[in-house]
C-alpha cells in the first residue's frame, strides 16, 4: 500500500513538474475527437495518468479510455566492466485521462465506519 501511495505522489509530481510541450498537439487533438471542448483541454492541470489522478483523490471511471502520449523516464545503466552509472532516458506510451473521465474516490465503508 505504501508503494502504491508512493507512486501515485511521484506520478503526480511528475506531471506538475514536467516542462515539455511535445504531447498537447495530441492530446487536444484526442480529447477533441472524444468530444471534449477544445477550452476545456489543459494539460498538466485536467489531463493526467491514471496514477496522478489517484494522486489528486480521484479515479478513472471503469470504461474510459484515455490518449496515449510518448514520455521519457529516467533510467540508470551500470557498465559492467568499469562499474560506472551513466543516466539516459528511456521512451514509454503512457495513457492521459481528462478531468471528465474521472470522479472523485470514495473511502471504502470500513473506512467510514473507523
Amino acid at each position: 500500500m505504501h508503494d502504491l501511495i508512493a507512486l501515485e505522489r511521484k506520478a503526480l509530481v511528475n506531471a506538475l513538474s514536467g516542462q515539455s510541450t511535445m504531447n498537447y498537439r495530441a492530446i487536444i487533438d484526442g480529447f477533441r475527437a472524444k468530444g471534449v471542448a477544445i477550452e476545456d483541454i489543459k494539460p498538466r492541470e485536467n489531463v493526467f495518468t491514471f496514477h496522478a489522478w489517484c494522486g489528486v483523490g480521484r479515479c478513472v471511471k471503469r470504461g474510459e479510455h484515455g490518449v496515449k502520449v510518448c514520455t521519457y523516464v529516467p533510467m540508470t545503466r551500470t557498465d559492467p566492466d568499469s562499474g560506472e552509472i551513466s543516466s539516459f532516458r528511456s521512451p514509454k506510451q503512457t495513457t492521459v485521462f481528462h478531468i471528465s473521465q474521472t470522479e472523485p474516490l470514495v473511502p471504502a465503508q470500513s473506512d467510514v465506519a473507523a
